[in-house]
């Protein structure tokens, strides 16, 4: 039998019931807490939820955590939100240091944020460390870039020069060098966290620890049948924010349209992009058949949607995760996607359409005629959808991911220890850099 560590998990993001990074802190907290003895340091504001769900994550020991109310206007914005969550890692390490202390911790695990370019205070402790599942290093394809809207080139320049300067940072690199264990999402991730330093970087390829679908859930969408209703159904379900793509699938479905017209295009959910994408559908002719339903207040209302329809597109260009294909495929619809980040190492042949991005036009055509083959061959949608459910099961559920997340636990704790003194951040800092 595998020893039972002493973890302390750092979740900033953490509530039950929830999708995205609240979801991955939840689950890997409650599950983890089958193996080993966790202390979960999240934020006081997801007190209420974890507490109404407490009987779900038996053993957990829960320790909430706030900056000062004063400081509480900068969460307003994405760049505030940032802001905060930097500080609340300062934080964190002080909260940490004194647990360590009281607790003695064999590990401490950062899971969420899981990006890679922010500091983790709390690897300066004296003792393991991993950290992972980390994205963001994922890039937009240069050859898609000029597809890009002005404001669009913009965001991107400026998330490069943000991340150049992460990579500079030398907490940063402290953080990456003294790390036991870092699980990157793609390998994009892993080659710049490499570049930094770090000495053991793992992505994971045969399971995706960075996300899985609680088991009553995935039965949920296990019950979703196979639709051969007409009209054929495209759906996004995404953010409408530059880099989720739609200004690359809209086009695609206008030539599609052209020879296939009894068909629509849904899209689920709202975003700065929300009236560029309804210019271009009207500038496209095909605006009375595409819906834009906004943003569904209930998950059930959107995967409700998702029955209503036959395939999943998901053209994001640099994305670590990519959810919504995971639920998709469990749905048992196949999904057109691009082959970049998290989506491209969900997806197979098996499953569904990995679109190549080495040119633009080779895009749009791949895209096209993937759109065309799904709507003209109704037994290859139905082999795509199987075959997703089968690899859905297999592969994403949380239920039976445990006992491979725990093995990371142990992997991690078997590295070369750090030093055992205590040292201040910046002092950790400054030593690493120079040496």
């Amino acid at each position: 039998m595998d020893k039972r560590l002493r973890v302390l998990l750092s979740a900033y993001a953490c509530q039950p019931g929830r999708s995205s990074e609240p979801g991955v802190g939840w689950n890997w907290a409650r599950l983890m807490a089958r193996h080993h003895e966790v202390w979960v340091l999240t934020r006081a504001n997801n007190r209420s939820d974890i507490e109404k769900a407490s009987a779900d994550a038996p053993g957990v020991h829960w320790v909430y955590m706030d900056l000062p109310k004063a400081l509480s206007f900068w969460k307003k914005g994405e760049r505030g939100v940032q802001l905060y969550y930097y500080l609340w890692q300062i934080a964190a390490y002080f909260k940490g240091r004194k647990l360590h202390r009281e607790f003695g911790f064999d590990l401490i695990h950062h899971i969420t944020f899981g990006r890679y370019w922010v500091p983790v205070f709390l690897a300066f402790l004296p003792t393991r460390t991993m950290l992972g599942p980390l994205g963001a290093g994922e890039s937009t394809p240069p050859a898609l870039m000029p597809l890009y809207s002005l404001r669009g080139r913009w965001l991107e320049w400026v998330r490069d020069a943000t991340r150049w300067l992460a990579d500079i940072n030398p907490f940063l690199r402290a953080t990456l060098r003294r790390a036991s264990f870092v699980l990157a999402t793609t390998p994009q991730t892993a080659e710049r966290i490499k570049r930094l330093g770090c000495p053991e970087v793992s992505v994971c390829t045969h399971f995706f620890p960075q996300w899985g679908t609680p088991y009553d859930q995935f039965c949920r969408f296990g019950e979703i049948p196979v639709r051969n209703e007409k009209p054929f159904r495209f759906i996004t379900i995404a953010r409408l924010i530059h880099w989720k793509g739609l200004h690359l699938s809209l086009p695609a479905f206008a030539t599609f349209l052209r020879s296939r017209p009894q068909s629509e295009y849904w899209i689920i959910n709202e975003g700065p992009e929300t009236p560029r994408l309804k210019r271009m559908a009207e500038e496209l002719g095909i605006a009375d058949k595409v819906t834009f339903w906004g943003r569904l207040p209930e998950l059930s209302q959107v995967y409700e949607k998702l029955a209503q329809c036959d395939v999943l597109i998901h053209p994001a260009l640099h994305e670590a995760f990519g959810n919504v294909c995971l639920e998709a495929m469990a749905a048992g619809r196949p999904v057109i996607c691009l082959d970049v980040g998290g989506p491209a190492l969900q997806v197979t042949e098996q499953t569904g359409f990995k679109i190549r991005v080495d040119s633009a036009e080779r895009t749009f055509g791949d895209m096209v005629g993937a759109m065309t083959l799904l709507h003209d061959d109704p037994a290859m949608r139905a082999r795509m959808g199987a075959a997703g459910r089968d690899r859905a099961k297999a592969m994403f559920h949380w239920e039976g991911r445990s006992q491979e997340m725990s093995k990371f636990y142990l992997q991690a704790v078997a590295q070369k220890p750090e030093a055992s003194d205590v040292r201040a951040p910046a002092k950790a800092a400054t030593e690493e850099l120079n040496g």
